[in-house]
């Protein structure tokens, strides 16, 4: 029998857009990483005032609210800790205006990433922030996590591109922050929200700023023998003073897996390679791309090459953001971190990211934003033969060498669960302490999100996954 919230909230939302029994909620337990919980219940609202009406009742009957994108967070950001209930904005996937001469969008959480850069076109416009997930991922999971993608090198992440929200707040209040116009005056709440995990309230509007479309994009590869002559010379490229729009590298390992998915022919031989894309005015990418190109071969790479038509561009960008799935002919499974370490260390850093593996017996890949040291390791195994809780100790490692090198636990991913336990490897207490209070400003009962991106707490303890992490955190901090 459904309980009195879950008939309250089908009078809200309607009987089909509520879920409650077990079978229905299986797919809600998890996001894209290892943290599995089930909700006591899914609704799916359509507007801002079902939203304030869902948080209304979840707070009158004491339970806590989850809001819940496209599930493709890899922080275990969505799981439903302490019974909580998940809070869908699937439905809200309005483009609802695209404003040219502001250059400004004004969305619906729900809409997808890549939907809303096909709509600016139109205008000779696009919107920035591009993560690997951007087929799938939505527009208010990318302000939770403040996600970034290959060309946040140059863009910046989604905090750079959000200019106002509607939210509605823990006690079911609808509140806005910021606005279309950008540089408002008084307290800027937005940057406070963006990366919030929704740990402050459930975004249902946001204004978002779009660029003007560049008037000219080059794309190009370079090969070298190993990691260490590819992270030299992307090193030597930003030290000239050139920004590219993106610079991507892939190891050895994540190059035969996207030549057997993709057959891109990508030659089998390379120990890297480094896609690099500079966009701008005509003049200035041809300088750009042939500094680039002298560089690389300086540096040691031994051949270089231009996208020479859009086809061939987005058979490189399909390679290097299709990648992360490619590798799924290598293992079936995989756990994958996002650590940020500074570039001139990520020779160092990957070398012993290695070691880890190796030691651990398993298989990584590395495939990661090197223009702004945002790693992503990829341990690969068979969840079948190998235990979970090796992998997460291998993890655990690789985030403390990390951390060892002046880096930070996460670039775009966000903390949720995966990380919540090692932010006092970086953050002192009395640091944690000020975070809390701003979260209370806003959520004093803390009910919102409830056992994310903070340490300790009991909401998520029935979680097996977290006990592991959290006893790796404290075993392992000196």
């Amino acid at each position: 029998m459904p309980s009195a919230l879950v008939a309250e909230l089908q009078r809200i939302c309607g009987q089909d857009n509520v879920f409650w029994r077990p079978d229905d909620l299986i797919v809600f337990e998890y996001d894209a990483g290892f943290d599995r919980q089930p909700p006591s219940a899914v609704v799916v609202p359509a507007t801002a005032e079902e939203v304030a009406g869902v948080v209304r009742a979840a707070k009158a009957a004491s339970v806590p609210v989850v809001a819940r994108g496209a599930g493709t967070g890899l922080s275990g950001g969505t799981v439903a800790c302490a019974g909580a209930l998940v809070v869908s904005t699937n439905r809200l996937d309005r483009i609802i205006r695209i404003d040219p001469q502001a250059r400004a969008a004004l969305v619906e959480p729900g809409v997808v990433n890549l939907e809303l850069s096909r709509a600016a076109r139109q205008h000779r416009l696009f919107f920035a922030p591009d993560p690997a997930s951007q087929r799938a991922s939505s527009i208010g999971g990318n302000i939770g996590t403040n996600a970034g993608g290959p060309h946040a090198l140059r863009y910046g992440s989604v905090v750079n591109h959000v200019l106002g929200v509607e939210m509605v707040l823990a006690d079911g209040t609808v509140a806005s922050f910021g606005g279309r116009a950008p540089e408002l005056p008084g307290y800027d709440c937005v940057p406070f929200i963006v990366g919030s995990e929704g740990t402050l309230g459930i975004v249902t509007k946001a204004w978002v700023r779009l660029l003007p479309l560049p008037e000219d994009v080059r794309t190009f590869t370079a090969l070298f023998p190993d990691i260490d002559a590819g992270a030299r010379a992307a090193t030597a490229i930003i030290a000239t003073g050139i920004v590219p729009a993106a610079m991507e590298m892939l190891d050895r390992v994540t190059i035969e897996a996207v030549n057997a998915a993709f057959d891109v022919h990508l030659p089998p031989e390379a120990g890297s390679l480094l896609l690099v894309e500079v966009e701008g005015l005509r003049e200035e990418c041809e300088d750009a791309a042939d500094a680039i190109g002298s560089l690389c071969r300086e540096h040691g790479a031994f051949d270089v090459r231009m996208a020479r038509s859009q086809a061939e561009r987005d058979l490189l960008w399909k390679a290097r953001k299709m990648g992360y799935p490619a590798l799924a002919r290598i293992k079936p499974n995989n756990y994958l971190h996002d650590a940020v370490v500074p570039r001139s260390k990520v020779p160092a850093v990957l070398r012993e990211v290695n070691a880890i593996a190796a030691r651990y017996g398993l298989i990584t890949a590395n495939m990661f934003h090197i223009g702004d040291g945002n790693l992503h390791p990829i341990l690969l195994f068979d969840a079948r033969e190998e235990k979970i809780e090796r992998v997460m100790e291998a993890s655990a490692e690789i985030l403390k060498v990390a951390i060892d090198a002046g880096g930070a636990l996460s670039g775009e991913h966000g903390i949720g669960l995966e990380k919540n336990h090692f932010m006092f490897w970086v953050y002192a207490p009395e640091d944690l302490e000020a975070m809390q209070r701003g979260r209370d400003a806003f959520d004093p009962e803390r009910v919102m999100n409830p056992g994310k991106v903070f340490p300790g707490g009991a909401q998520c303890a029935a979680i097996p996954t977290e006990r592991i992490k959290r006893g790796l955190a404290e075993g392992m901090w000196i």
